[in-house]
């Protein structure tokens, strides 16, 4: 292969991607007023939901069958290089203040490392292996998932994490913005949501990106519901571990139950900050460690364990 035959070749490989399609009418946007550059990025921003919306099926398949499994003690696992790399590891740090969750229970791996974080990482996203080796460094097991994520669709680390993740039993799901992608194909669960065209033509840090938070949003989010991380709309799991979420943790007490301040400070004091036990404790009347067992008999569902402890 000659020095130059490959770069041609990619060229024409993503000449042929949606993401990376020049839009000839976006020409002289340069030249524009910034509002009506601005207006027109809003407009653009404004059908990413609608592409969303037309894949939900898919999304919602692959959040029942990740909840099973997390269920059952597995972990959910983001896998992505630049961009797709950085919104999978924001996702997964947003999990253990959110929802109290281990932060080794969903993870974020980034083509690179921590490193890739704030700066390029040259060659990262092109290797497979080091995906395999970001992964077996995890330990993965088969009540694991995978997420892999990649606007293009094609990038060699977000396929190879998938496919040495179904390689050991694990769930895949490939979340890609191009139809057709190698990334989907890969994964047992393929969700692609074609944005079109990006502003900045191959700037896929835009929709694409947009796209990528809001189906991780709802991959992170939904599983806790369907864990029982919430009671209704409240984040009864939430970790009081500053003075915001104490005063949100006393907040979602009194939401939940109504009780005056008094007996929601009793109840945290009693349950030692827990949210979920000290809504137990001033609903369902019963002491701190009664509502830690009802809790733990009930898999953590709040709902469950008042049902149980109300009859």
């Amino acid at each position: 292969m000659s020095p130059m035959s490959e770069p041609r070749g990619l060229r024409a490989e993503l000449e042929q991607l949606t993401t990376e399609a020049f839009r000839p009418e976006l020409a002289e946007i340069d030249r524009l007023p910034t509002l009506d550059i601005a207006q027109l990025m809003n407009g653009e921003d404004a059908g990413v939901a609608d592409a969303v919306a037309r894949r939900l099926p898919e999304i919602a398949a692959a959040i029942d069958a990740i909840a099973d499994r997390m269920a059952r003690g597995g972990r959910l696992i983001y896998a992505g290089a630049g961009t797709a790399g950085r919104l999978g590891v924001l996702d997964a740090s947003e999990c253990p203040p959110t929802f109290n969750t281990d932060p080794s229970q969903v993870v974020g791996l980034i083509a690179g490392g921590p490193e890739a974080m704030v700066t390029s990482v040259e060659g990262a996203e092109d290797s497979k292996e080091l995906a395999r080796d970001d992964l077996d460094a995890l330990g993965l097991a088969p009540l694991d998932t995978v997420v892999g994520i990649s606007a293009s669709g094609r990038t060699p680390y977000a396929i190879g994490a998938v496919e040495h993740a179904r390689a050991l039993g694990a769930l895949t799901v490939g979340l890609a913005c191009n139809d057709g992608s190698a990334l989907a194909a890969a994964a047992e669960h393929g969700v692609e949501i074609v944005v079109g065209p990006e502003l900045l033509t191959g700037s896929t840090r835009l929709k694409a990106g947009t796209a990528q938070k809001l189906v991780l949003n709802m991959l992170s989010t939904i599983t806790m519901i369907r864990l029982g991380k919430t009671y209704g709309n409240l984040m009864v799991d939430v970790r009081a571990s500053n003075d915001k979420l104490r005063a949100r943790s006393r907040r979602i007490v009194a939401l939940a139950t109504g009780a005056t301040d008094e007996e929601i400070e009793r109840a945290l004091t009693e349950t030692g900050g827990e949210v979920k036990n000290a809504i137990l404790v001033i609903l369902a009347r019963v002491d701190g460690p009664t509502a830690a067992r009802l809790l733990a008999e009930s898999g953590g569902h709040l709902r469950a364990a008042l049902v149980t402890a109300v009859g």
